[in-house]
């Protein structure tokens, strides 16, 4: 019973990186569209779309990772 913080602190951690991963994914990706050289640098629907699914991988991967690494330590969730 006394593991149940430790649990609820683990899943909460967890979220807030992948919040902080989607962020991350998608202000990058609109920088790109939006200060890349040769590109039109207006931010359009489509570029819009393209960084809410680089954000979502960006989530996705981190959420992979860090669930892979708790697996590996010995007394982890």
């Amino acid at each position: 019973m006394q593991d149940r913080p430790d649990a609820e602190q683990a899943r909460e951690g967890r979220r807030r990186a992948g919040v902080v991963a989607f962020l991350v994914g998608l202000f990058v990706t609109l920088a790109f569209f939006a200060f890349r050289p040769g590109l039109p640098h207006v931010i359009d629907w489509g570029a819009v779309l393209a960084a809410m699914v680089v954000g979502g991988l960006a989530r996705w991967s981190c959420r992979s990772w860090m669930t892979r690494t708790a697996r590996k330590k010995p007394g982890s969730l």
